[in-house]
């Protein structure tokens, strides 16, 4: 006899997994959910706090990769190793926000609220004008600043 392949692959409803697991496809509130790796943040309140830092802290280094200028080419520079520098930077900006999609993919609204409260702290942080004097033009295309993900 050969077992299914939803079985096999762990998509049959949790059989042999030892326990079921109910997967919101709706906003909820709680403390009780599995964000990013199963069992994690557990059931206690202060590891559903400590997710919900992290999440922060992962929205916030978005938000600074996004903004930063790490290298600026100057004359004379190794283009090449600048070159690397950016996409290394790239990588890690865009592995972060993969990970912070996913972890709003838990549905919890205290993941959603805290991931967007990183977003806007580092948006405040690093490209606001509260601590960078930026001159905007008049007209329509410097109302809002650049978009970048």
């Amino acid at each position: 006899m050969h077992a299914s392949s939803s079985s096999m692959n762990g998509t049959g409803g949790g059989m042999g997994m030892g326990h079921k697991m109910m997967m919101h496809m709706t906003f909820f509130w709680g403390t009780k959910v599995e964000i990013l790796f199963h069992g994690w943040p557990a059931d206690s309140t202060a590891m559903y706090a400590l997710a919900l830092f992290v999440i922060f802290v992962m929205a916030f280094l978005v938000e600074c990769l996004s903004q930063s200028r790490f290298l600026i080419n100057k004359a004379g520079s190794n283009h090449f190793l600048a070159a690397l520098v950016q996409t290394a930077t790239h990588a890690i900006r865009v592995g972060l926000a993969y990970l912070l999609m996913l972890a709003l993919m838990s549905f919890n609204a205290g993941v959603f609220l805290v991931a967007v409260a990183g977003h806007a702290f580092g948006f405040f942080c690093f490209a606001s004008s509260a601590f960078h004097k930026q001159e905007y033009q008049k007209g329509f295309n410097n109302l809002a600043p650049p978009l970048s993900c």
